[in-house]
């Protein structure tokens, strides 16, 4: 997964919701060990008695963009897919530029 052009990741979920709890733990594992110095990471879990409160994912980009992926639809294979399209366009601008 294309994470260089990631400026920011803000996520909201709930560690007893198994379907995306695992998605999102997943999603915020594959992020590199630098990630927190390169990108704001704001994660926000919601407690037991909140456990069937939707999850939201939100991605920025470096072009500024702004993703709001639906985490009742899409798996974790999903989300590294939309997060590398827009990657790579990014990555073709900057070799075209520079």
């Amino acid at each position: 997964m294309l994470t260089k052009y990631l400026t920011g990741v803000s996520t909201a979920f709930s560690p007893f919701n198994a379907r995306s709890g695992k998605t999102i733990r997943n999603f915020l594992a594959l992020l590199p060990p630098n990630a927190r110095s390169t990108m704001a990471i704001d994660v926000k879990m919601f407690g037991q008695s909140e456990a069937q409160k939707p999850a939201s994912l939100s991605l920025k980009f470096k072009d500024g963009k702004e993703m709001e992926l639906d985490l009742e639809k899409m798996k974790l294979k999903d989300i590294q897919v939309e997060v590398d399209r827009h990657s790579r366009i990014l990555r073709r601008k900057d070799e075209l530029s520079g």
